[in-house]
């Protein structure tokens, strides 16, 4: 299947300039796109999986895709769907974030994708030679008419800087050095972005006397209308150290029913009588969620790998009473319980019988309670169902000398730190 198909029955492709040239020339091995990220932050997250995964999967179709990274238009600042001027970053801290973000990059494509930064190119270049060179292409009245501008123009109170307002110019800049260096035809990315792409294919047929092409993914919006890639922490990062492997699994399993099938066709590489498999299971048994456990595994082996899906498996496992807790993964099983009502002791020594920890933890609304729980067989200490009603943890109870797992009844739970 040419690859400009393969976006098309997902539903990837919402702007392209010319589809019937651009299948045909990626009918060909080899050809070369790309897709920039700035470096706004340190970790990417999934919104741009969207464009990335497109990335590598025109690499898996025989391509030759340039990941760019945002070096000199990170300095700037992009307008396209924002409603005010950015905050500037520090330069350490946008050449910080490139680094993470290269990392990142590598673990997805491997070594042997192409990586560019686009400070290399323009940094050289003198104001004079920005203006008579490539400013001398654009139009101030065509400018104005792109959508990232004129949104901010019509706002009085808000404007547009002459910072922000350049921004589409060295995106263009991007395509053409790209174009001109590596044959590159085709910029890739979402649909905020079409007005900075043809920027670029203008640029092009202007200054280089060329033809590229612009293709854009739609706005991914949940049937509740929310905003794509937001949890109630906000971004879901791709960076364990931000959004930890068991609230990025969980995002994805959580997934609305009315949006499983979209997720799956943008974000796996699973193939059509796959997705439709998983399509006709949630429709006849939409409690077993299978879709959602099948897309929140292809996520998080992609990203983290398949030993963190083990973790999160028997994490899982292990809050609905089943396998041996002590097993389970320290760092996943307190990061499944992060919702759950805390405590900290400062010392085994300090630790109270167990109906002042379920009263502490408010899973009960008094010690007699908690008693009453405990001698009917309700509450259950790392799992473990407790007869004592008295009993007072040890530090032998502490899970790899961490910390307790309280659960009163199936699954009202409670975490107790210690040290």
């Amino acid at each position: 299947m040419n690859i400009i198909d393969e976006l098309s029955w997902r539903g990837l492709i919402y702007q392209v300039s010319d589809e019937a040239k651009v299948k045909e020339w990626f009918s060909t091995p080899g050809r070369t796109l790309y897709c920039g990220f700035d470096p706004t932050a340190p970790s990417l997250h999934i919104g741009n999986m969207v464009p990335l995964l497109a990335l590598l999967r025109f690499k898996l179709a025989g391509h030759d895709p340039i990941v760019l990274m945002g070096g000199a238009t990170g300095r700037i600042g992009d307008p396209s769907g924002k409603d005010k001027e950015r905050t500037l970053q520090d330069y350490a801290v946008i050449e910080s974030n490139i680094a993470k973000i290269r990392g990142q990059v590598r673990a997805l494509f491997g070594d042997d994708t192409r990586v560019v930064n686009n400070y290399d190119w323009t940094e050289p270049i003198s104001v004079i030679e920005f203006l008579r060179d490539f400013g001398k292409h654009f139009t101030v009245n065509h400018m104005m008419a792109k959508e990232s501008v004129k949104n901010r123009i019509e706002r009085d109170e808000v404007g547009i800087s002459f910072t922000e307002f350049s921004y589409m110019l060295l995106q263009a800049m991007d395509f053409h050095h790209l174009y001109v260096k590596h044959d590159c035809r085709l910029q890739i990315g979402g649909s905020d972005q079409w007005g900075n792409i043809t920027a670029g294919t203008e640029l092009v047929r202007r200054k280089a006397a060329g033809e590229a092409f612009a293709l854009t993914f739609p706005l991914l919006t949940t049937a509740s209308g929310a905003k794509f890639g937001k949890s109630e922490k906000g971004a879901v990062y791709l960076d364990p150290a931000l959004t930890s492997p068991w609230e990025f699994y969980q995002y994805w399993v959580n997934a609305d029913d009315r949006d499983v099938v979209k997720l799956l066709k943008f974000f796996t590489f699973l193939g059509q009588d796959e997705i439709a498999a998983l399509e006709r299971a949630t429709a006849e048994a939409p409690h077993l969620r299978e879709a959602q456990r099948r897309l929140a595994q292809e996520m998080t082996v992609l990203v983290h790998g398949q030993a963190e899906v083990d973790k999160i498996l028997a994490a899982t496992d292990v809050l609905f009473g089943k396998g041996d807790i002590r097993s389970a993964d320290p760092a996943t099983l307190r990061a499944a319980l992060a919702a759950a009502p805390a405590l900290a002791v400062a010392s085994p020594a300090d630790l109270p019988p167990v109906p002042d920890l379920l009263l502490a933890l408010g899973l009960v609304a008094s010690k007699g309670e908690a008693k009453k729980a405990i001698s009917s067989g309700g509450v259950y200490l790392n799992n473990e169902k407790l007869a004592d009603p008295v009993y007072a943890p040890t530090a032998g109870d502490l899970l790899h000398g961490q910390f307790l797992v309280l659960r009163k009844g199936k699954r009202n739970y409670g975490l107790v730190t210690v040290g």
